[in-house]
């Protein structure tokens, strides 16, 4: 499941007030890949801003990977910023639905922490 907000501010706004709100929210900012102009420079171009951001709360880094470092394979968590149809999209992958894969139930509420403070995150990024 993604979970996907639409705003009518700039994909740079965006990106700016996410960066800026995770790490109110105890998050670090892991790297930002400008995808456009990364396909761009090597000679494919998109004709459309994308960004993505990813971010990290370490707390629950540890605590999952402690248990399965198979979970590194689905983390940072990816934010994509993108334009569609003349609003600017925020959206990211369900951690509580990534976790299903692992077969670790007993994450279920870390995942699901996780999940709601980044779907604030982005919330207040579209604000």
């Amino acid at each position: 499941m993604l979970i996907n907000l639409e705003t009518n501010k700039s994909v740079d706004e965006v990106r700016q007030k996410l960066e800026e709100k995770a790490k109110e929210k105890g998050f670090g900012v892991m790297s930002t890949h400008e995808v456009t102009k990364i396909l761009e420079n090597k000679g494919h171009p998109i004709n459309y801003s994308c960004v993505i951001v990813e971010i990290c709360q370490p707390r629950a880094a540890s605590q999952v990977l402690s248990k399965n470092p198979y979970i590194s394979t689905a983390m940072p968590c990816r934010v994509a910023i993108f334009e569609q149809n003349g609003k600017t999209v925020v959206s990211t992958i369900a951690p509580t639905q990534m976790l299903e894969m692992y077969n670790e139930p007993e994450l279920k509420g870390v995942a699901q922490e996780i999940e709601n403070l980044v779907k604030e995150i982005m919330e207040e990024s579209v604000r």
